[in-house]
């Protein structure tokens, strides 16, 4: 009986099946697979910014960044997303080495480099170069765009949080405990208003050198007795570093209330995979996508947990990559504000928003409740309203409110004279200016015009082909692909992976309608979507 030897290459202890494959192995791929008509489409691309992340000097990479670029897309089209995986699937699967056309198969070190270093200042780029091209074929007519957003988990320990409120009060006190210190131990000297690490380091390092110069030996130990001077400068080097922990937090924080030690840019917010139900926050980003025509032609990446604040920054950066705007807008009522709706009238964009109270209109809860209002007359002269007990309720006063964008947004406030013995008391004044009816009349305008697009025969076909669309691709890269959760961690790297898998989807798709014979088709009709 033969022995095998335990080396480190297996085709030396032989075997009995021989396997003969052709040089040539393009007849293993079929005519009409997907593969195909990813490297013919990627080939439509400049790949001058690419090439630029590669110095000039040195030896020439292993695998071409063409071609590297071409495997890490096909890759996110099959749900392959591990450097590890993909560079197994380099060796053995034939559409990967038919695409690597002779190169070596790049090891998972060297993917990992690529994605992380080399395509995070050119991925947006080649992104909207694809899109581009799926215009010139006739398959974005940029139109339509339709808009919405997921909470995806980020790659980080849902244990590591740091909160806002938490930290800032910790801080409170540790600036206090500071000060006193620094007053009983300097006497009375002139101290900052807000007392910096750095301004404690100062403190110690001349604590530390009179210690020098006085020749105090530092000990250490059980049984060693510290002099004071070494006392005082060991609760400084605490401080000192407490302190440096807050100010780094600070500078996390910027508009949110909480982030992760393990990534910083993740903020802790709810996400829809509960599987305790018990409301559990973790770490994740906020992933918006725009889509027209069934294809991904535009993300971003927003720490904001709510979708209402990512929408200009969202629609400046399509802006932006494309040098156009969009006909019409299709939303869901997550992203209704004055502040959104006024920047859409001011670029020109036809807004179909559903309003936030859009479905609680339409129950006899909100008939009930909203009796008294509904019944309430205006009268533009005198600027007042006549409620349904005929009193009169005048303008009181001007609320203005300034977003966190610095939009500046203003609502009436009316008061009634005189509410005593009114049967309806409490149903006319709610919210949290007890006694004042508010009316945001701008607000009132774009919601009433919104209103109306969406109920239009148009508006009720955008509707439909939002819901089917842009919520069409979460459902496909969540269940079917199985992206449910970023590999790598910081906002540069997530919005990289996240690019490389929307350029996967969109070719995926170009691939499915060529087959379904559905190209040219930006709308599906309301009857074939019911």
């Amino acid at each position: 009986m033969k022995t095998i030897n335990l080396q480190n290459e297996y085709s030396k202890n032989g075997g009995y099946i021989q396997l003969c494959l052709p040089i040539e192995t393009e007849c293993f791929i079929p005519v009409d697979d997907s593969v195909r008509l990813l490297d013919q489409v990627l080939e439509e691309i400049d790949y001058k910014k690419l090439y630029l992340a590669y110095s000039s000097k040195g030896r020439n990479p292993a695998v071409a960044p063409k071609t590297l670029f071409k495997i890490l897309v096909y890759a996110n089209a099959q749900g392959i997303y591990g450097s590890r995986e993909i560079e197994r699937a380099c060796r053995m699967n034939l559409a990967f080495r038919w695409l690597l056309q002779g190169q070596d198969a790049p090891d998972h070190n060297t993917i990992s480099r690529f994605r992380k270093e080399r395509l995070s200042n050119c991925i947006e780029d080649l992104f909207t170069q694809l899109v581009q091209v799926l215009s010139k074929l006739g398959e974005v007519p940029f139109t339509n765009l339709f808009v919405d957003g997921t909470k995806i988990e980020a790659n980080a320990n849902k244990y590591t949080f740091v909160w806002k409120k938490a930290s800032q009060k910790n801080e409170v006190k540790l600036q206090e405990k500071t000060r006193a210190f620094f007053l009983e131990k300097l006497g009375n000297p002139e101290l900052p208003e807000y007392i910096t690490a750095s301004f404690m380091e100062e403190v110690r390092s001349a604590w530390i050198e009179e210690a020098r110069k006085s020749d105090v030996t530092f000990v250490h130990g059980i049984g060693k007795q510290k002099s004071q001077l070494q006392r005082d400068i060991e609760t400084v080097n605490e401080f000192a570093t407490r302190q440096a922990k807050y100010e780094y937090n600070n500078t996390q924080f910027r508009e949110r209330n909480s982030f992760s030690k393990t990534d910083p840019d993740a903020t802790f917010m709810h996400l829809k995979e509960d599987h305790m139900r018990n409301s559990q926050l973790k770490p994740a980003y906020n992933v918006q996508v725009a889509v027209e025509s069934e294809y991904i032609v535009g993300v971003d990446i927003s720490a904001k947990r709510n979708d209402v604040h990512t929408l200009i920054p969202f629609l400046d950066r399509i802006r932006m990559n494309y040098g156009r705007n969009f006909e019409n807008l299709v939303a869901d009522a997550g992203y209704e504000s004055e502040e959104n709706y006024h920047y859409l009238e001011e670029q020109g964009i036809t807004p179909y928003i559903k309003p936030s109270n859009y479905e609680y209109s339409k129950t006899r809860k909100f008939q009930r409740d909203m009796e008294f209002r509904l019944a309430m007359t205006y009268s533009p002269e005198q600027d007042t309203y006549l409620c349904k007990e005929g009193r009169t309720l005048s303008f009181h006063s001007i609320k203005t409110r300034t977003s966190t964008n610095g939009y500046r947004s203003q609502a009436k406030l009316y008061q009634c004279e005189s509410c005593e013995g009114c049967p309806h008391l409490g149903k006319c004044y709610k919210g949290k200016y007890a006694k004042k009816l508010e009316v945001g009349e701008q607000f009132d305008l774009y919601r009433a015009q919104s209103m109306k697009n969406i109920t239009s025969e148009e508006g009720i076909k955008l509707r439909v082909n939002r819901s089917i669309q842009a919520e069409g691709v979460f459902g496909v890269t969540k269940q079917n692909y199985g992206f449910t959760r970023f590999l790598t961690r910081g906002e540069p790297n997530v919005r990289t992976e996240y690019l490389l898998l929307a350029l996967g989807f969109n070719l995926n798709k170009l691939h499915s309608r060529i087959q379904n014979g559905r190209i040219g088709q930006a709308l599906f009709t309301v009857s074939a979507a019911a």
